[in-house]
């Protein structure tokens, strides 16, 4: 009778850990949008979340920090007009946020170290050029001060945000709504699924379709599509069933997939996130109270099930921590920020090391084992559970150098045709955020912001006639103080 061999995996037992209480945003009215977004983005400095608001669109940011029962007028970014749909911060400046909106915008905002001390309304740039809502915003991984935007309209626009100008505007690659857009590790190529039952991989600048698949999954609901650092693509959807599915193609063989597997019958859309470090999927869906985890390797079936973390309360949205936010010293490698109906969550992922703590004892019979000891004396970085040596320092192999916050290349060199990996920093030392960088910004795009809010004293113009309008004003008082001291002359009589 031959035995099932288990695969090894330093990432089979990876549990999740929900934070305490206290170490939770409360207090939070999440958007009831039904858009599939996920509401929620997060870096070492902020999190921000898409929120209820009156009389326009609005979202919440909070320094990490800054758990427990919110204030009831914590101030807002309140700028648009109509309801937010999609937010995401620069992953070059941890204070700068890109928000797109159903009144057809997309802005961009600065936030001061330390958070907001009144509501924000004044954004740094108002990028316009869509014609209908946008349901999607998503920085270049590399290059700065580079976005994406999708809209209703069915384009892709790619801004360079220091000028406020959309440089390429990809119009008629998609005939439907786009459900998805996700770069390459790189930012050489895009991967988007699409209303048509079509997941296409396009280089960006020039809008080639380098591949194309139709009907990754039989169902009509929504699908939802990654690029791996491998170049292979990643999909969830639904079956003819409505079960769902989690697919891994090859795009030079998109005939069959390399491994599809049925989930349930939820009917939530999965939301993937992608970690390039780990080779971890992990699959999370609205209305979910699980958060479902995979590993891809090079070897069949290429695909592998780890586990499944659940808890009782559904899911509206969430977001995850970029790797040089997380805690190294717990061997935690992912944290996802859980989105309640009033609340925030952080749940840490964690691979579960023994460590040792310093010096003990081990039974004699273990002496020659552990390298001939006579007395059995322990010392640390030595498990007698596992007969290994087991450090409770940094581990190198579960955090090997990943995407630091300097941009590879500036929005100039990418345009122009130039592509180039993330800049790697190494978290053996942990990391620490820094102040607040400056972004840079073509004057010339605030002067109609400026000369319209009088801000800085406005144009020569504005400025004249502010001044005739003071004249007015003072002439209006002069009259009423005469007129009131007849009156009072008047009654003394």
């Amino acid at each position: 009778m031959s035995r099932k061999v288990v695969r090894s995996s330093k990432f089979r037992h990876v549990f999740g850990q929900p934070a305490k209480a206290d170490q939770c945003y409360d207090d939070v009215r999440i958007s009831q949008t039904t858009w599939d977004s996920s509401f929620c983005s997060v870096n070492p400095k902020f999190l921000a979340m898409i929120v209820e608001a009156s009389g326009g669109g609005a979202f919440m940011v909070l320094p990490l920090a800054k758990t427990g029962r919110l204030d009831k007028s914590q101030p807002l970014v309140c700028g648009h007009t109509a309801p937010v749909l999609d937010i995401e911060w620069c992953p070059h400046n941890d204070n700068i946020i890109a928000s797109g909106s159903e009144d057809c915008t997309v802005m961009v905002w600065e936030v001061p170290d330390g958070g907001l001390v009144r509501p924000l309304t004044e954004p740094l740039v108002t990028l316009e050029g869509h014609s209908k809502r946008v349901g999607i915003v998503a920085w270049h991984p590399t290059a700065q001060n580079v976005l994406l935007s999708a809209g209703y309209d069915n384009a892709v626009l790619l801004w360079d945000v220091g000028s406020g100008q959309a440089l390429v505007e990809l119009r008629d690659l998609h005939p439907d709504t786009i459900y998805s857009v996700a770069w390459s590790r790189d930012g050489s190529r895009l991967c988007t699924s699409c209303r048509d039952r079509r997941v296409r991989v396009i280089e960006p600048r020039s809008g080639r379709v380098l591949a194309e698949k139709v009907n990754p999954h039989e169902g009509s609901r929504p699908v939802r599509a990654v690029l791996l650092d491998d170049g292979k693509i990643l999909t969830t959807g639904f079956s003819r069933m409505s079960e769902r599915q989690v697919a891994l193609w090859d795009p030079a063989h998109l005939e069959e997939p390399m491994n599809l597997q049925e989930l349930d019958t939820s009917s939530g859309v999965l939301l993937p996130h992608y970690d390039p470090d780990t080779s971890m999927v992990y699959l999370c869906g609205k209305g979910d109270s699980s958060i479902r985890y995979f590993e891809v390797t090079p070897e069949a079936p290429y695909l592998h099930f780890l586990s499944l973390f659940s808890s009782k309360e559904s899911q509206r949205g969430g977001g995850w921590m970029p790797k040089r936010g997380l805690d190294v010293s717990k061997c935690e490698i992912a944290r996802f920020y859980k989105l309640h109906e009033r609340r925030c969550e952080p749940i840490a992922m964690t691979v579960p090391r023994k460590v040792s703590w310093g010096w003990g004892w081990v039974p004699r019979r273990l002496g020659s084992i552990l390298g001939g000891e006579v007395l059995g004396v322990r010392t640390p970085g030595t498990n007698a559970g596992s007969l290994l040596p087991q450090s409770d320092l940094f581990q190198e192999d579960l955090y090997p150098d990943t995407a630091g916050p300097d941009p590879a290349l500036t929005a100039e060199e990418w345009f122009g045709g130039k592509d180039a990996g993330p800049l790697l920093i190494s978290l053996k030392d942990g990391y620490v955020p820094p102040k607040s960088r400056e972004f840079k910004v073509n004057k010339s795009i605030l002067e109609p912001r400026r000369s319209q809010t009088c801000s800085d004293g406005g144009s020569p113009g504005a400025l004249e006639k502010l001044t005739e309008d003071v004249r007015q004003l003072q002439a209006m008082v002069t009259e009423q103080e005469r007129r009131i001291a007849v009156l009072e002359a008047k009654a003394a009589k």
